[in-house]
């Protein structure tokens, strides 16, 4: 038993880094550390004291060096998305430019409300050898610096001035990043004396903690209102987003649909929560989603929106809904629950939804609206089948696409695999025509539809996937924009043995940002490499003798047919595996199941294209909900 009165003395670094290492979080009754270990890039504004307390802490609290700060947050998030965001991971940058780096991965965290712990360098409390390497000065603010930025993109922010505060302020952090309904990434700047100051802290401080996740009912009041608007239903819907994985409570989700008759569309987030032939996945919705989804969203009179932020790709920019159409939101963060006005819910989807299936009691919607919702998946399913093959109709080969690459990978990897996909036109492929083998193991990351994610996240999330299945594999789709982006971490996976199949498809720049370029009227323009203005001799990159010097296993295809032997080939393989293909820049591209969405638009041009684009842009406003 410790004594209250027990101090010990430590550094500030040194107290931060053994509270961290007393963590632990419960799950499924099994204590686990609740840090998974860190991300780390040293200079002198973090290597001499946060360093040194995290070289003794190295066997519990494992520091995996990143390669670009950035990539560090992203690895980060891509772990505590596999872990439903029960498990976590710190990142450590030096004052200035590395910290600064982070700054585009918080947000990424943020806006999908994933946690991680920020510890950043600073420059120093006593000011007196200001002004210092890297920083930045602010005549009239002498407190203001980098980190201060990162305000914007958390959901916890401090500066540790005084060693005293740590017993406030990681206790503070780790209960925000560990609440369903405030969680996201957490910063704690750390100026490089105060990093070295002692203090005498209770030993208390240091004792193991358990923490569990709340999970919190909704009010009975709200449960009952829903239900009441609910039980009136004709032709009600079930939007079913990101955080019923994360409220792990996708077997929650599908007794309330058979209960009550309900079809379920999935969001971006949520493209895994049932499995592609569940009878009551009637599809993706949204702007890139499908139109077996987006039939019966614009049809329904009730939708039920669990566990989503009604994103504009999911809501169709507030199209895919008629104007008649009631909402209900439940979800654990009252922000969302309340949005256009929605009936709330405020509360824990794993509690939730079975107390508001008790009050609509023996409630079923008609029989011929879930008929209509199969009738309508079935025609989609027809579609992704033939989407996704190399031949047409003819039976001749058609031009290479992200679809056909997706199918192949699709057929031929194993249940339990990851894939993971970000920004531009492959998440919206993935999102129409991935076929979910097994829940929660998609990961297409549109909540900040962040470039140069998927690799990096895809590293963490292998990470993550090696604690607890290492013989499953985790699977990138990247396209040539977001490789050239952010693709040091290939080095990273081979260097730390956390293997990666990834699938380079080379469309020749933004092929897909040219495409709403060109459906808008305008000219290609600076978007394909062959498009630029100040490029004199495209040419093709050489993406597998890239990946090659950074120690991957490499193969170049020409189709599709190639692809699915490759494929097998780096199943097999131990090391990190690259695959390139060319893909059509132009052809190829999922035309079906695309709700409006809403893009700024010249409102007047010189070019008729463009005055006809904006026309054709506006003729769908007059569909769109105004809030309520």
């Amino acid at each position: 038993m410790i004594s209250p009165e027990s101090t010990v003395t430590l550094t500030t670094a040194q107290a931060i880094v053994r509270f961290l290492a007393a963590q632990f979080i419960e799950i499924d009754g099994e204590k686990v550390r609740l840090f998974g270990g860190g991300f780390g890039i040293f200079g002198h504004g973090n290597v001499t004291c946060l360093g040194e307390a995290l070289y003794d802490h190295r066997d519990i609290l494992p520091l995996y060096r990143g390669q670009n700060e950035q990539a560090m947050g992203f690895a980060a998030a891509g772990y505590t998305k596999y872990h439903l965001r029960q498990r976590m991971m710190f990142c450590t940058a030096s004052a200035g430019p590395g910290t600064a780096n982070l700054y585009t991965s918080a947000a990424l965290a943020h806006a999908n409300r994933l946690p991680m712990l920020l510890l950043c360098g600073d420059t120093y409390a006593t000011r007196l050898p200001d002004p210092v390497l890297q920083q930045l000065e602010h005549f009239g603010d002498p407190s203001m610096g980098v980190n201060d930025g990162f305000r914007a993109v958390t959901r916890f922010w401090d500066r540790i001035i005084h060693p005293a505060q740590v017993l406030q302020s990681l206790p503070s952090a780790i209960a925000t990043m560990l609440d369903p309904a405030t969680c996201g990434p957490a910063f704690i700047g750390l100026p490089q004396d105060v990093q070295g100051w002692t203090y005498d802290y209770p030993e208390l401080f240091f004792q193991e903690r358990v923490h569990r996740i709340r999970s919190q009912p909704a009010d009975e009041r709200e449960v009952a209102d829903a239900a009441a608007l609910l039980a009136k239903a004709k032709r009600p819907v079930i939007i079913a987003g990101g955080g019923v994985q994360y409220g792990r409570a996708t077997a929650e989700l599908l007794a309330f649909a058979q209960a009550h008759a309900i079809p379920i569309v999935e969001t971006i987030a949520g493209r895994a929560n049932l499995t592609d032939d569940n009878s009551f996945n009637i599809g993706p919705i949204g702007v890139t989603g499908s139109n077996s989804a987006n039939t019966i969203a614009e049809q329904a009179d009730v939708v039920v929106a669990v566990g989503t932020r009604l994103q504009d790709f999911t809501t169709g920019s507030w199209t895919a809904f008629s104007k008649e159409a009631r909402l209900i939101g439940l979800n654990v963060a009252s922000h969302d629950a309340m949005k256009h006005f929605a009936v709330p819910v405020v509360g824990d989807c794993k509690l939730s939804l079975p107390a508001l299936s008790e009050r609509l009691g023996k409630y079923r919607s008609p029989d011929e609206w879930m008929s209509s919702a199969h009738a309508e998946r079935a025609k989609w399913s027809d579609y992704v089948a033939v989407n996704v093959s190399s031949r047409g109709s003819d039976g001749t080969n058609r031009p290479n696409s992200y679809a056909q690459a997706i199918g192949v990978v699709n057929a031929t990897c194993h249940p339990r695999d990851r894939v993971v996909a970000a920004a531009g036109g492959l998440p919206a492929e993935v999102t129409a025509n991935w076929r979910t083998l097994e829940p929660g193991t998609v990961d297409v990351e549109f909540g900040f539809s962040c470039m140069g994610y998927e690799i990096a996240g895809a590293w963490g999330a292998r990470i993550a996937q090696h604690e607890q299945e290492p013989e499953r594999d985790t699977i990138v789709f990247v396209g040539d924009g977001s490789y050239l982006m952010m693709n040091s971490d290939i080095y990273s996976s081979v260097l730390t043995q956390r293997k990666l199949i990834i699938l380079v498809l080379d469309n020749g720049g933004f092929a897909v940002i040219n495409k709403l370029q060109n459906n808008t009227g305008n000219e290609s323009f600076n978007n394909l490499i062959s498009d630029c203005p100040t490029v004199d001799e495209p040419f093709r990159t050489d993406f597998a003798a890239h990946a090659a010097a950074m120690g991957a296993m490499v193969e170049t295809v020409v189709n599709a047919e190639e692809l699915g032997e490759a494929f097998k080939r780096a199943q097999a393989n131990m090391r990190t595996t690259v695959i390139t293909m060319s893909v059509d820049a132009y052809e190829g591209w999922t035309g079906e199941g695309h709700a409006w969405w809403e893009v700024g638009t010249p409102h007047v041009s010189k070019h008729a294209s463009v005055r006809e684009g904006h026309a054709e842009v506006e003729s769908a406003r007059p569909r769109q909900r105004k809030g309520v």
